[in-house]
């Protein structure tokens, strides 16, 4: 019997090749037509290696200003001590604000766009480059915040068609090893970022700050432009229909599906939860996606990404001024206090990531964020320094603590989106007309990127007013009642992965 269904599998892959093979025939492009370079370009790994150092290139940029802000606030724009955390906190969440707004924007047009992302992608770059340079002569609040809104406005595009660009390459039941990699590969900018520009101000100023940031970009735009999407490559070469990669892409995404990819038969039972009424107002006919968003699992999901974002933003806007004020680090060994944060969700971004395609984000999630529970309480123990001797191990103290904050980081990394990911992937098997056949992964992203961003946005104002009103041990232990809460959610609403999959293999079968 197993045999049976796999032959029965097999002779559909190969009707639904040849149809489609067909169908981008009739489009009147050939090979002869293709541009140079066109397998590599178009290659998954190539893909998945521009989305990444695109993701790469923003973390960094953001990350590389974080240790220098407290000393370029004091040298260049001579803000008073009193106001410096409230300074620093605003402008880390005028970067999220301004993220928050363009990531809908951004997953709209993508999606409605759709013939190449790549436009909207370089845009994103040109919002990059204006806001480097911004960064790099602006000698005001006011032009650091223009700076700062335009790196988040960047952003927010950089991460919405960035996601939708992975999905469409690696299919949702490889999204949490490429996310899970994707994400260390973040990692590496989030952990060498505030160590290499607080070694650059201090050493070189602004000029060696500025100059790292603009070659990145540079490295980016150019990876962006030789970039070719799998649904452009496959008008020109319909020999890349045979790469399983390509055929993941078109099962999840590609406009022709509908024709050839088996969808739900009337009497299908398992995703009859998933199907949605008839939209009665404009807004839902052309936006259906926001009928989706009733759903518990994926408004859990939403909260999971505000929630890593939350306390990311906590962390940058309040490790540089406690170095500064307990332990009167410069900008370089408050850089190296983020080392143990971001080496931890380095080195085990992956490792969970597979786990998460293994297991499901279920439990995940939930042990990530219990695991958070008394990670952050302990952040508490450390205190003020009152002599030499006690510097060193109050400051080992506090980067092994950093270090167990950046493993529960690491579980939580890529549960959002995959969880996100499969609720969308279901409803749109389950009314794959209303959605007009194709997934509208883009704006799904859009609006988790948008609440992402709005965690960054509330992460640096709540961590820093609380760590003004309470004190630093207290503003941990209010995140961490948060984590508890978090993972409380997770266990009632996250779904299970391996049972979306045996829906979907089922609704296959009919």
């Amino acid at each position: 019997m197993p045999q049976c269904r796999a032959e029965s599998h097999d002779s559909q892959s190969s009707s639904t090749a040849t149809t489609q093979t067909v169908a981008y025939q009739k489009r009147g492009l050939s090979q002869s037509d293709a541009p140079v370079g066109l397998r590599w370009r178009s290659n998954a790994f190539f893909i998945c290696c521009t989305v990444g150092f695109g993701a790469f290139t923003d973390v960094f940029l953001y990350g590389l200003f974080v240790p220098v802000l407290p000393f370029m606030l004091q040298d260049r724009v001579k803000i008073p001590d009193a106001e410096m955390q409230r300074t620093i906190s605003n402008l880390l969440a005028i970067y999220a604000g301004a993220s928050t707004l363009s990531s809908p924007i951004a997953g709209v047009l993508a999606d409605r766009l759709s013939a190449s992302r790549q436009l909207p992608f370089l845009l994103g770059l040109v919002l990059l480059f204006l806001s480097t340079v911004l960064l790099a002569v602006g000698s005001s609040v006011p032009s650091l915040a223009v700076a700062r809104f335009l790196q988040g406005a960047s952003g927010g595009v950089v991460w919405t068609i960035g996601l939708a660009l992975l999905i469409e390459t690696v299919g949702q039941k490889n999204l949490g090893k490429a996310l899970g990699t994707t994400f260390s590969f973040v990692s590496v900018a989030g952990l060498f970022s505030p160590v290499l520009g607080g070694l650059l101000y201090s050493k070189t100023g602004y000029i060696g700050v500025f100059a790292v940031g603009l070659a990145l970009v540079c490295i980016d735009f150019v990876m962006r432009l030789l970039m070719i999407e799998k649904k452009v490559a496959l008008q020109y070469d319909a020999a890349l229909l045979s790469d399983p990669v390509a055929e993941a892409y078109i099962d999840s995404s590609e406009n022709l599906t509908t024709e050839s990819t088996p969808l739900l038969s009337e009497d299908t039972t398992d995703l009859i939860n998933y199907r949605l009424p008839e939209p009665k107002h404009r807004i839902t006919r052309s936006l259906p996606i926001l009928l989706v968003l009733r759903d518990p699992g994926l408004l859990t999901a939403f909260f999971i990404g505000f929630m890593q974002a939350a306390l990311l933003g906590a962390f940058d806007a309040t490790i540089p001024l406690v170095a500064f004020s307990r332990y009167g680090f410069d900008s370089l060994k408050a850089g190296l206090l983020f080392l143990p944060l971001g080496g931890a969700d380095f080195l085990f971004g992956p490792v969970f990531g597979w786990c998460v395609d293994r297991w499901g984000t279920k439990p995940v999630s939930v042990c990530g964020f219990a695991f958070l529970v008394p990670a952050l309480a302990l952040l508490r123990l450390p205190a003020e320094v009152t002599t030499h001797l006690e510097m060193g191990r109050q400051v080992t103290l506090y980067s092994c603590l950093l270090a167990l904050n950046g493993f529960g980081l690491a579980i939580i990394n890529s549960t959002s989106v995959v969880e996100a990911g499969s609720v969308l992937e279901r409803y749109w098997k389950a009314n794959s007309d209303l959605f007009a056949g194709q997934a509208p992964y883009a704006q799904l992203y859009g609006i988790n990127s948008m609440l992402w961003s709005a965690g960054l946005t509330v992460g640096p104002i709540v961590g820093g007013t609380l760590r003004e009103k309470i004190g630093y041990g207290n503003m941990n232990a209010v995140l961490a009642s948060v984590c508890g809460m978090t993972a409380v959610l997770a266990a009632l609403f996250v779904g299970d992965k391996s049972q979306t999959r045996e829906d979907v293999d089922g609704s296959n079968e009919h």
